[in-house]
C-alpha cells in the first residue's frame, strides 16, 4: 500500500564532550572555535580543511580549550571570547597556560 510513514527523528544527542577551543595561527591572529572531536579538528584545520579563516593562517596551534557537556553551552562560549580584545584573550590563554603562548609581539 502507498502508506505515508513520516520519518521519526530523535532529537539530537549532545555529545559528553564538546569543546570551544583558541588556536594561535601562523600569523599570529587568534582563531576560536567549537567541535566535539579536538584532536580531529586541530588536524583538520592544519590539513586546509577548517575554517576559510585558517586556511591561510597554517599551521594552527592550540593554545586554550574548555570542555561542555551541551553543544549550546561551547557554542555560547565560542561567542563570548570571540567577543573579546586580543589582550582579554591572551590574559585567558595565560590563565590556564602559563608561558605557553609568547606571541604580544603580534597584536
Amino acid at each position: 500500500m502507498g502508506e505515508n510513514r513520516e520519518e521519526i527523528k530523535e532529537p539530537e544527542r549532545e555529545s559528553a564532550r564538546n569543546y570551544t577551543y583558541i588556536l594561535h595561527c601562523s600569523d599570529g591572529t587568534f582563531y576560536t572555535g567549537w567541535t566535539t572531536d579536538l584532536d580531529r579538528r586541530v588536524r583538520t584545520h592544519n590539513e586546509g580543511h577548517g575554517a576559510k579563516y585558517t586556511r591561510s593562517r597554517i599551521p594552527v596551534r592550540l593554545v586554550y580549550y574548555e570542555t561542555f557537556s551541551s553543544k549550546t553551552e561551547a557554542m555560547q562560549r565560542e561567542y563570548a571570547i570571540k567577543r573579546l580584545s586580543r589582550s582579554e584573550k591572551l590574559a585567558l590563554i595565560r590563565s590556564m597556560q602559563p608561558d605557553n603562548l609568547r606571541s604580544d609581539r603580534h597584536t
